[in-house]
């Protein structure tokens, strides 16, 4: 059975991003449910999984002095370029500090620099990270949680991977999007949406992949949501799905009653279960 993953993402934060990964999972049986946004993870928070198992995540090399060897020569202090000498954080691991001591007593290390999670939902299996607060490697990370995401797919036979992206354009973005089959982009109805959405669109053009999209809480702005719906035409695409603000919805969230997402007429009426047609051919 062909794995099919399925990728959210934004421009930019705040713009409903992971309500509306969470609200698609319902729709779906047979899936694994995967958070790629590894540096602020919050999917867990609308699931409320029970973890179990959980797994350290090394990314980068980083230097690390034995004082006890040192004899204070000084060269490592001069070829760093970070600053990184006495403070192993700020290693960028170029290794010109391990290369240059007279006394090797630089070495290169493994970094524990996060963890890897697997906890259990109502829906299925969730696979999520989080990425220690100062460390790099995001894109690394991203591209291990998929990685886990896809064995327990194949372990369990599921069908579909629903991955909630992080915001932007960045390096865990780029990670999210290689070899995904279908991407979704929310945005907002605000000029920053509207500023981030362009960016987003000409990074997922650059994957040959044919967006969809959801312009989320439309009907804050009108003016501005015409002004997307206009871009969005002019690239030749079309929004798929218009989601108005309703305190409903956000009921459903914050008392993480997803299901009842799926049963709201609001939802049926914007859209939603043709885009979940669309996703799953």
């Amino acid at each position: 059975m062909e794995i099919k993953e399925i990728l959210v993402i934004s421009g930019k934060g705040g713009t409903g991003k992971t309500s509306i990964s969470s609200s698609l999972v319902p729709y779906f049986n047979n899936l694994i449910i995967a958070d790629c946004d590894v540096d602020a993870p919050n999917l867990k928070i609308l699931f409320n999984p029970t973890e179990v198992s959980e797994e350290k995540f090394f990314g980068m090399k980083k230097a690390f002095l034995d004082r006890d060897k040192c004899i204070d020569c000084g060269q490592c202090y001069k070829v760093c370029k970070f600053d990184a000498i006495d403070n192993p954080k700020k290693c960028e691991g170029c290794g010109a500090c391990e290369y240059i001591c007279p006394v090797n007593a630089i070495t290169m290390k493994e970094n524990h620099s996060g963890n890897i999670y697997v906890s259990e939902t109502k829906y299925g299996k969730m696979v999520h990270a989080t990425l220690f607060p100062g460390e790099e490697n995001s894109g690394k990370l991203v591209s291990q949680v998929r990685k886990k995401a896809k064995e327990l797919a194949k372990s369990s036979n599921s069908e579909y991977i629903i991955l909630d992206g992080a915001p932007g354009i960045a390096c865990n973005v780029i990670s999210s999007l290689t070899g995904v089959k279908k991407v979704v982009i929310v945005t907002e109805p605000t000029l920053s949406g509207l500023h981030d959405l362009e960016r987003v669109i000409t990074l997922v053009e650059g994957f040959r992949l044919r967006p969809y999209f959801i312009i989320n809480k439309y009907d804050l702005s009108s003016e501005i949501s015409e002004q997307i719906e206009k871009f969005i035409r002019e690239k030749g695409y079309e929004v798929d799905v218009k989601v108005p603000f309703d305190k409903q919805i956000m009921e459903a969230i914050k008392t993480k009653d997803i299901p009842s997402i799926k049963a709201r007429d609001i939802f049926k009426n914007c859209g939603f279960e043709n885009l979940v047609t669309k996703l799953k051919s």
